[in-house]
């Protein structure tokens, strides 16, 4: 169990250190870990996870590491995961903002800044292909994110009204 708190700790510490764009880019960074490097759970149960993480209130990635962390090691395990990911951000909120605000106008500084937001865009897209693979097992699957997908880009509809709407969808079509 020590180990297993431990890797669940510097796992997430990484994704928290890593995770530049905030927790959408990180998703890519938390299957590679829980999945491929530990095999912690299959993807179907993380991208359940994922999808419980987004619903509730809160940071994708501190919700989903809290969710994972309590799915590999009970509430220890939730505790370490959480506070693996917010570590960085604790250790190096304070000096990066102090050197980010003396050197904001920098050229170099934001040169860098321009290729990092792109790299970020391509993480989120990679991410949404990996939980779209699992989402989609059926053609049914799009026949409910088409509707969301033009709810999203033409109304104002709220989102979690969508993603009832969803679960409504899904609810009355698998029955």
């Amino acid at each position: 169990m020590f180990w297993l708190l431990v890797n669940l700790y510097l796992s997430y510490f990484k994704i928290g250190l890593f995770g530049f764009g905030g927790g959408y880019a990180m998703i890519t960074l938390m299957e590679h870990e829980i999945i491929k490097v530990h095999g912690w759970m299959s993807l179907s149960d993380f991208v359940s996870i994922i999808a419980v993480a987004e619903m509730t209130p809160g940071p994708i990635a501190i919700n989903s590491a809290t969710f994972v962390g309590y799915q590999v090691g009970g509430i220890l395990g939730a505790s370490i995961a959480t506070l693996g990911v917010v570590s960085p951000s604790l250790i190096l909120i304070i000096p990066a903002a102090r050197l980010f605000i003396h050197f904001y106008t920098n050229q170099h500084l934001q040169r860098a800044m321009d290729g990092i937001q792109p790299a970020v865009i391509a993480l989120i897209g990679f991410a949404a292909y990996v939980v779209g693979e699992s989402a989609f097992t059926d053609w049914i699957g799009f026949l409910i994110a088409l509707p969301a997908l033009l709810l999203i880009l033409l109304t104002k509809i709220h989102p979690l009204l969508i993603i009832g709407l969803g679960a409504l969808a899904g609810i009355i079509i698998y029955l």
